[in-house]
């Protein structure tokens, strides 16, 4: 049975396979990072107002439904 190697002893070589793959990383250039991060905010706010005026419609339908029948 092979003793398992020591954690600090694989520590450097896994590094080195991160820092190799890293640069193999195609990076975003600062343009597309702008564009994407106003795309991300644009919709987040959108779909945070879509859906607070739909949890109104729908408190006020229920709240009509339970004043119907109760």
């Amino acid at each position: 049975m092979a003793q398992k190697e020591r954690w600090y002893k694989r520590f450097v070589p896994f590094l080195k396979e991160v820092r190799a793959e890293v640069k193999k990383v195609t990076w975003p250039s600062r343009k597309e990072v702008y564009s994407t991060t106003i795309v991300v905010i644009i919709a987040t706010f959108f779909f945070g107002f879509y859906l607070f005026f739909m949890d109104i419609i729908f408190s006020w339908v229920v709240s009509q439904i339970k004043s119907f029948f109760g």
